[in-house]
């Protein structure tokens, strides 16, 4: 890759979650920070799409129908995929927490979350992303 192109490339958060409510507003903050957002209403259907291989960086449900975030994270990582991983919970608890972070997650937010507190686990993401 070229250093201009290196420059020039603005930041893919892919957001997954089957509540289509979060997944607009969450997107709309990512846009809003002037990074690229994509959503996808399950971890399957993430990791059937094109952008899977774009993306800096995921912000995840840990619980969804089918395939949970923390399943989707160790497919990726078993894939040698290591993407920043910003999970959102209403169920935070312990056994999840340290399997998130033990697999590499950046953030692990509970329910209900202030915005500030995603913006400043996207910019940690980003900053670590490859």
């Amino acid at each position: 890759m070229t250093r201009d192109f290196l420059l020039a490339h603005t930041p893919v958060v892919s957001v997954i979650d089957d509540d289509e409510s979060v997944r607009v507003s969450i997107n709309a903050l990512v846009r809003s920070l002037g990074y690229t957002g994509y959503n996808f209403a399950s971890a399957e259907d993430f990791l059937a799409s094109t952008e899977a291989e774009a993306s800096d960086c995921l912000i995840t449900d840990v619980q969804m129908p089918g395939m949970s975030g923390l399943d989707l994270q160790q497919a990726l990582n078993r894939k040698g995929r290591k993407l920043p991983i910003i999970f959102i919970t209403a169920f935070p608890e312990d056994r999840v927490r340290e399997r998130a972070f033990a697999a590499g997650a950046v953030c692990l937010l509970s329910k209900p979350y202030e915005g500030a507190e995603l913006v400043n686990c996207i910019e940690t993401a980003l900053s670590k992303a490859d």
